[in-house]
C-alpha cells in the first residue's frame, strides 16, 4: 500500500476509506486490525491521524476496541426477530441475510418417552433426529436439534436436509406447520457449542424449545440454541382490558 500524500481530501478521511475496505473485503468480523504504530508506519501518517480514522469507524460500529487486546472488526449487528411461526431460512432471508446450513448429524432412532409425549406418538416409534448449524450473513447463528416422526413423514431422512425443513414438509408431505407451542429460556455455551458457534465457553445462549403442528398433528419437535449476541426477540405488547 502506498503512503498517503497531501491532497484535497484530509488524510484521516482517506485512511478511514482504506480501513473500511480492509475490514470488509480482507479481514472480516472478529479479525484484528493492525496497531496504530503499524498503520502509521505503513501509510506514513501520524498516530493522531490513525487514531482519528479508527475512532470514526469505532463510532460507526465497523470496528470495536477491546481493552488490553487491540482493535477488531466488529461482529454483525444482532438480528431482531418478531415472535411468529417461520422457518429459520424464511426469517433470515426476510432480513436480507444469506443463509447457510451445515448438517451435523441425521439419525433414525426409536422415540424416547419424552419425545413420544411431545410428538403425540408411540414410544419407540421411528423418528429422525437432525442436528444442524445455521449461519446468517456468513456468521454462525444457531445450533438446532430437530426430531421428526417418520410415521407421519415417511422417507424424510432421504431428502436434502440442508434447506428449509418447513418448505420440505409443505411441498413433500402437505404438512407445513401452521401452529406451534414454544418456550424460551437461557443457557450458557458449553465447549462444543462455543466451538461450533465461534464464541467463548460460558457465553450466553437463547434457547427455543418448540413443538410444531400441521392441521393439529405434531410434525416437529425442535430445540434451537442461538447466540445471544446476534439474536434478539421483538415483542409487541398491549394492555390487558378489564
Amino acid at each position: 500500500m502506498r503512503p498517503l500524500r497531501p491532497g484535497p481530501v484530509p488524510k484521516h478521511r482517506r485512511l478511514r476509506e482504506i480501513l473500511t475496505a480492509m475490514a470488509t473485503d480482507e479481514l472480516g468480523p472478529g479479525a484484528a486490525v493492525p496497531s496504530e504504530r503499524v498503520l502509521a508506519e505503513r501509510f506514513e501518517v501520524s498516530r493522531a491521524t490513525v487514531r482519528e480514522a479508527v475512532g470514526a469507524l469505532v463510532n460507526e460500529g465497523l470496528l470495536e476496541r477491546v481493552h488490553g487486546k487491540g482493535t477488531f472488526v466488529a461482529a454483525p449487528a444482532a438480528v431482531d426477530a418478531a415472535l411468529h411461526l417461520a422457518s429459520f431460512t424464511q426469517d433470515m432471508i426476510r432480513r436480507g441475510l444469506a443463509v447457510g446450513t451445515e448438517v451435523l448429524a441425521a439419525e433414525v432412532e426409536p422415540a424416547s418417552a419424552e419425545r413420544a409425549q411431545r410428538l403425540r406418538i408411540d414410544v419407540d416409534a421411528p423418528v429422525l433426529v437432525l442436528w444442524r448449524r445455521r449461519d446468517a450473513g456468513g456468521q454462525p447463528m444457531a445450533i438446532e436439534r430437530g426430531v421428526y416422526p417418520l410415521g407421519r413423514l415417511p422417507g424424510l431422512e432421504a431428502h436434502d436436509l440442508a434447506g428449509s425443513i418447513y418448505d420440505l414438509l409443505g411441498q413433500r408431505y402437505d404438512a407445513r406447520p401452521d401452529r406451534a407451542e414454544q418456550v424460551v429460556s437461557a443457557e450458557v455455551a458449553d465447549n462444543d457449542q462455543a466451538r461450533m458457534l465461534a464464541i467463548g465457553p460460558g457465553e450466553p445462549l437463547l434457547v427455543f424449545a418448540r413443538t410444531s403442528f400441521a392441521r393439529g398433528v405434531a410434525v416437529e419437535d425442535v430445540v434451537s440454541w442461538y447466540r445471544a449476541d446476534r439474536y434478539r426477540i421483538h415483542m409487541g405488547l398491549t394492555a390487558e382490558r378489564g
